[in-house]
């Protein structure tokens, strides 16, 4: 007996519908996997995947890795849907490594998702790229716009000039340093004060606003 088996015109686009589909679903979740690496790996782990509570915690040579950020501490808790928010603390230590950016800190939280770290504590920013460290107690780098905020007994280092502030802004794109808070920055044997002073850390150019100061060695 022999049987015959034909597909209509309708059932053939769908069959071809379905085929595309899982095509298109199978490429859409290779390229997510590729564009958002994440790892993690520490000496002890624990936690809890309940729906709105999810959290791993890893204690002791704590290490993760989110696409280019690598981060170490003594403990890091990792929260939210899709491992969204990071927080470590105890000897943090971290690196981004497509700009070549390092962090050390007491305690600093990320959100992988607005890609915002936050340091607290005594903290520090070297941008090795720029040859600019910066430090202060508090620290928020916004890894979009390159940009830093830093407040309380900031300090930022650039060849032979020193800069101190209560609050500055790093425009590392611009390479523009934005200083206020009883600023200061020392050039050499120079000395300049004022209000508000911003500083071009390409051609080390000061440009002071409010009451003004300095001295300058000849």
């Amino acid at each position: 007996m022999k049987t015959n088996f034909k597909l209509s015109k309708t059932n053939f686009h769908k069959h071809i519908f379905l085929r595309i589909l899982c095509l298109v679903i199978f490429m859409f979740s290779v390229n997510n996997l590729s564009a958002d690496r994440f790892s993690f790996k520490a000496d002890k782990m624990s936690g809890s995947k309940a729906l709105g509570k999810e959290i791993t915690i890893l204690i002791g040579n704590a290490e993760v890795r989110s696409d280019s950020l690598l981060l170490r501490a003594d403990r890091i808790e990792i929260q939210g849907k899709d491992n969204q928010f990071i927080l470590c603390t105890g000897n943090v230590w971290g690196h981004e490594e497509d700009k070549n950016i390092l962090f050390i800190t007491d305690k600093l939280h990320y959100d992988r998702k607005l890609k915002i770290a936050r340091l607290e504590g005594n903290s520090s920013l070297e941008d090795r790229a720029n040859e600019v460290v910066a430090r202060g107690r508090f620290l928020e780098y916004d890894d979009k716009s390159e940009v830093a905020v830093l407040q309380i007994s900031v300090r930022l280092f650039k060849d032979e000039m020193v800069c101190r502030s209560e609050y500055a802004i790093y425009r590392r794109n611009e390479k523009l340093l934005d200083l206020s808070g009883f600023p200061v920055v020392f050039k050499k044997n120079d000395e300049f004060r004022a209000d508000k002073i911003r500083v071009d850390l390409d051609t080390d150019d000061v440009t002071m606003e409010g009451t003004v100061s300095g001295t300058i060695m000849n």
